[in-house]
C-alpha cells in the first residue's frame, strides 16, 4: 500500500515507539524508509551571551547524526534499510521542514510521534506533528507515546 514512509525522528521515546510502528507496518512490504531530523533554530535573547553559537550548532548537528545513527541501527537490526537525512530549520519551522521533505523525496506517508501535550505545554511548546498534520499533502500516521 505505501511504498515511500517518511520518518522524523528526535530520539524521545515517541519517536522511538513510531520508528516500530514503521518497521512493523515495513516488514509485510516491500517499502522505502527516510529517515529525518531537523535541528531547529535556537534564537537567544541575551545578544551580549557568551555562548558560541557556531560551537552549539555543530553540537546540535552532531546529536541529530547521533539521533540518526541511532536509528538506522534499530532499522538494519529489523533487516530492513533506510536512508537518512539531517536538515536544519533555517528559519521555518520543523513541521514546514518535514512536510517539505515528505513532498521532495517523495513520501507516500508520514509516520510520526506525538507527545499528547495540552493546555499550556501544547501553547509553549507548540506540536511539530500537528502542523505536519494540517499541512501535509499526503497521509498521516500519529503514534501516541506510551
Amino acid at each position: 500500500m505505501y511504498q515511500r514512509i517518511l520518518i522524523p525522528v528526535d530520539g524521545s521515546p515517541t519517536s522511538d515507539r513510531a520508528l516500530q510502528e514503521v518497521l512493523a507496518l515495513a516488514r509485510q512490504q516491500n517499502v522505502q524508509l527516510l529517515l529525518l531530523h531537523v535541528i531547529e533554530e535556537i534564537h537567544f535573547v541575551d545578544i551580549e551571551s557568551s555562548i558560541n553559537y557556531a560551537e552549539l550548532l555543530e553540537s546540535m548537528r552532531n546529536s541529530g547524526t547521533k539521533i540518526l545513527t541511532q536509528a538506522q541501527t534499530v532499522v538494519q537490526q529489523a533487516g530492513m534499510t533506510a536512508e537518512v537525512k539531517l536538515l536544519e530549520a533555517s528559519g521555518k519551522r520543523v513541521a514546514s521542514v518535514i512536510v517539505t521533505e515528505a513532498g521532495r523525496w517523495p513520501a507516500d506517508l508520514i509516520v510520526i510521534g506525538t507527545h499528547g501535550r495540552s493546555g499550556f505545554s501544547r501553547l509553549l511548546f507548540g506540536s511539530v506533528a500537528e502542523g505536519v498534520v494540517r499541512t501535509a499533502q499526503v497521509p498521516v500516521l500519529l503514534i501516541r507515546g506510551g
